[in-house]
Formats: C-alpha cells, sequence, structure tokens
C-alpha cells in the first residue's frame, strides 16, 4: 500500500491545502493529513480544531482515503511508525522551495526510505496562506473564496475583531 503524509501547521485549513490533499489522494492509496503540533509556534486554533476542520473540509470534498492524525515530534519518525514512505507538501513560490527543501534533504537522512514529493499549487492559490486567511477575517473580510465552505464560518467568527461576523 502507498501511504502518504501531508503534514501542516493548517492554522487554518485553506482551499490551497485541499487541493493539495485531494490531488495527492489521486496517486496515493492512503493519505494521512498530520496536524503538526509545534510548541514554538502560537496557532489560532487549537489541535484537536484544526483536526476536525480537516475532518469535515475532507469528508464535504468525498476524501474516502484520508486520515487525520496529528504528528507530535519528529516527522520521519511519525511516518516510519505508519508505514508512509512519501510526504507530499504543496509549494507557492521559490520560497516555498527552498524552506521545504531543506526539510525533505533532512527527513531523508532521519528516515531514508522516505520520499518528498512537491505538488506545485494551482493558479488560483498561488497567493492564498493560512496567514492572508487570519489577516482577511481579522478584518471581517469575505474569506469564502479562501478556505472550505464548509468551515468559513467557524473561522469567521474566531477570527473577527471583536466577533464581527461580516466577512
Amino acid at each position: 500500500m502507498r501511504i502518504a503524509i501531508c503534514p501542516g501547521s493548517f492554522d487554518p485549513v485553506t482551499l490551497g491545502h485541499m487541493d493539495i490533499i485531494a490531488r495527492a489522494c489521486k496517486i496515493f492509496d492512503k493519505v494521512i493529513v498530520a496536524v503538526s503540533v509545534n510548541p514554538e509556534k502560537h496557532t489560532s486554533f487549537s489541535t484537536e480544531e484544526r483536526k476536525q476542520m480537516l475532518t469535515i473540509a475532507t469528508k464535504s470534498m468525498g476524501l474516502e482515503n484520508v486520515e487525520i492524525d496529528v504528528v507530535n515530534g519528529l516527522l520521519a519518525d511519525y511516518a516510519r511508525s505508519k508505514g508512509a514512505n512519501a510526504i507530499v507538501k504543496g509549494l507557492r513560490a521559490m520560497t516555498d522551495f527552498e524552506y521545504e527543501f531543506q526539510m525533505a534533504l533532512t527527513n531523508k537522512q532521519l528516515n531514508p526510505e522516505l520520499e518528498t514529493m512537491f505538488l506545485a499549487t494551482s493558479a488560483q492559490n498561488m497567493f492564498l496562506s493560512s496567514s492572508m486567511v487570519k489577516q482577511v477575517a481579522g478584518f471581517g473580510g469575505d474569506i469564502k473564496d479562501f478556505v472550505p465552505e464548509c468551515i468559513a464560518q467557524t473561522i469567521k467568527e474566531r477570527l473577527s475583531i471583536g466577533g464581527n461576523k461580516n466577512g
């Protein structure tokens, strides 16, 4: 069985994330979407909330070969424990590549059986990031074109300044 991991902070999950996950599901028998826990990073949503949003979003897309999980530690070790042989990462720009290439080489050193596959983001998602979604939602802007519709209200309610829910 070909198992891949799509890791990320998903804070919050965007349509760009969902595009990469859906495309990975076409290539691999099983895709584990791994919510990364980084104690040094401040997140807007708890690990459990991010996991729940991903579960809702993947189910709404009908992705049946997906498992949502949490990785707390080294991704290379996690992949080994799950029997995964690939990591799938989306790339938006060259700046993404530099960081992700460094991570791929590190993971390969830690787990020689693990390959990293880079998928170029779809053109409509080139500009999209969780940080951008947070900023737009924080000021009450409309995020419906940036996040899965099934979780947009949850994201807006959490991120709107002063509870402004007009976005």
